[in-house]
């Protein structure tokens, strides 16, 4: 019986045991998407896309309904954002690649330290800061940190004189190796803006059971 119960546990970690996996779920992290839109964001072929999908599928880390002839895939729950964090975080502490990695990839990018979501919520809540969300308009709209403004990083250089220049803007995307508030940040601050980024991104705070606006 023991035995068994670690046989179908191991199913949910082979199911991680992929970088394409964990690639796909963190865009699925974001909202509901089609097979056809994953495999254009991660470059993967339509089969192969399918065939990951299918394996996070049968671990039960994502579920899936047709619509016509398109298939859309979702997150089962916000247990599995916790789970793929706890990925990074252990990921981070204990293989020295990793840690790295993200010392010199990451870090190297903006020495900052970010704004833990506690702080942001009690600033936002004085309008101390302006809080804005770099992700494309459909991520954006299927769930956002409270009154944070969505301005996609493509559009961040044509939307700047928009942004107030008294107060710091923090900037947030899709999770902690998103490179799109890095970029945003940076460009912020080349402009005079005072910029920070927020810890983690929107799923985290959402399995946080932070307050989420739509």
């Amino acid at each position: 019986m023991k035995s068994t119960l670690y046989q179908h546990i191991a199913r949910v970690a082979a199911a991680l045991a992929s970088e394409s996996r964990l690639q796909l779920l963190e865009y699925i992290a974001q909202g509901e998407r089609s097979v056809e839109a994953l495999a254009t964001m991660t470059g993967l072929s339509m089969a192969n896309c399918s065939k990951h999908l299918q394996a996070l599928r049968a671990a039960g880390l994502v579920h899936a309904r047709k619509e016509g002839l398109r298939v859309y895939y979702g997150l089962a729950g916000d247990d599995v954002v916790a789970l793929y964090s706890a990925l990074h975080h252990v990921a981070e502490n204990r293989v020295a690649e990793v840690e790295k990695l993200v010392r010199t990839w990451l870090r190297h990018k903006d020495e900052m330290e970010p704004v833990p979501p506690a702080e942001l919520l009690e600033r936002a809540a004085k309008g101390l800061v302006v809080v804005i969300d770099v992700r494309p308009p459909e991520e954006y709209a299927a769930g956002h940190v409270p009154g944070a403004i969505n301005v996609p990083i493509e559009q961040l250089e044509s939307r700047l004189a928009k942004l107030p220049k008294r107060k710091e803007v923090v900037a947030y995307c899709r999770g902690p190796y998103c490179l799109m508030s890095f970029d945003a940040v940076r460009t912020l601050r080349e402009r005079g803006i005072k910029a920070r980024r927020l810890e983690d991104g929107f799923p985290e705070w959402r399995a946080a059971g932070l307050p989420v606006e739509r």
